[in-house]
């Protein structure tokens, strides 16, 4: 039987308009200590972007998900941030913020292998 490792997630979000606190789900990100995993997972739906705000700027948009998974993944790529321990970049990707890009609150739970749990709670959440 395989062990199971705590894990935390949140649902990344965009929120063209964040006096309106309306907002589309574009991805998740998954943190589990034990199996030294940080992973981000994002796609951004144009269509459904542009349906809830037509003038959002998709190309700016794009670059702000590319400094997210650039910090998740760590290293120099990911600047300051990107240097620091896995949880710390975790923590920090998912603070409380008012911009475009989004977290939900942190939830956890309990996995086998946090790759296949992250694509689970991507098609539920996202897709």
């Amino acid at each position: 039987m395989q062990e199971s490792h705590l894990f935390e997630y949140a649902v990344i979000r965009v929120v063209p308009r964040v006096e309106r606190e309306e907002f589309l789900n574009v991805g998740v990100i998954l943190f589990c200590s034990k199996q030294k995993f940080l992973k981000a997972t994002l796609e951004l739906n144009e269509a459904r972007l542009k349906a809830l705000c037509h003038t959002i700027d998709i190309a700016e948009l794009q670059e702000y998900i590319n400094s997210f998974i650039r910090i998740c993944e760590g290293g120099a790529q990911g600047g300051p941030i990107g240097k620091l321990s896995m949880a710390e970049r975790f923590r920090w990707l998912t603070a409380t913020r008012s911009t475009v890009i989004q977290t939900s609150k942190v939830h956890p739970g309990l996995c086998g292998d946090a790759t296949e749990t992250l694509g689970r709670l991507y098609k539920e959440l996202v897709l």
